[in-house]
């Protein structure tokens, strides 16, 4: 792919996200256009605020989901449509205030100079991230690590990255799982698997208390389940490609 050629968006998947989701479109538009925001089947009226608080001025652009369907078929609406627009790559990034807007010109660059690589956040968590949270990301390391051939991928489950949208979409077309929590993970690993050479970026992370709008869609007995379920199934798979690649 020609660095010339780069064209890029920021997407940004967006469930019940609260007041948070307003104060995250505007430090994203302050660093990039354009923004496109998924709405995915909001309930809490936080996406169609936007309209108002926005008029007037620069204004992301809401792509709106008919119900809830997961982080991961969000995104693949989102850079769908991304893709027969004419745009190249899509950062991603959450809508309730974690990641760090500022960051985005750094990691944009680093994928116009590299237009074949996923470009992956480093997370730099700050001493209130929840233990639990830190230790649960360094097993997922572990396995994807694995999946991978200890590749660089980092930490996969942090969702702040930069996209290659065609081999995304290919990638997202063939996979029948990912659409929750286990999306970033998978989709990482099996971009690997298509060849795409993983970069990472440090960029810090920050923990917002529900006492101050945070909102965490979390679900612990059900994420990690997913979790679990996402490394049997890419395991054996592994194992298989590698079998046949020495036949």
């Amino acid at each position: 792919m020609n660095a010339s050629k780069h064209a890029g968006l920021v997407l940004i998947p967006a469930y019940d996200a609260g007041g948070l989701l307003e104060g995250t479109v505007r430090e994203a538009l302050a660093q990039w256009q354009p923004v496109w925001v998924v709405d995915d089947g909001s309930t809490d009226g936080s996406v169609a605020r936007l309209a108002e608080s926005f008029a007037g001025e620069s204004r992301p652009r809401v792509i709106a989901l008919p119900e809830n369907r997961g982080k991961g078929a969000a995104l693949r609406a989102g850079a769908q449509r991304a893709l027969r627009e004419g745009y190249t790559h899509a950062l991603t990034m959450d809508a309730d205030g974690q990641h760090d807007a500022a960051s985005i010109p750094r990691f944009m660059e680093a994928s116009r100079a590299n237009p074949d690589a996923l470009i992956m956040g480093s997370p730099l968590f700050s001493k209130d991230a929840p233990w639990s949270r830190v230790w649960g990301r360094k097993l997922n390391i572990f396995w994807t690590d694995l999946e991978t051939g200890f590749c660089g991928l980092g930490d996969t489950l942090f969702g702040f990255r930069v996209y290659p949208l065609g081999p995304l979409c290919r990638v997202m077309e063939q996979m029948s799982w990912g659409r929750g929590f286990d999306f970033d993970p998978e989709v990482a690993v099996r971009l690997r698997w298509e060849g795409l050479r993983p970069r990472q970026l440090e960029t810090p992370v920050r923990y917002i208390p529900s006492d101050s709008g945070g909102i965490s869609h979390f679900h612990y007995l059900r994420d990690n389940a997913l979790l679990t379920w996402l490394h049997f199934r890419l395991l054996p798979e592994c194992i298989l490609r590698k079998t046949r690649l020495f036949r």
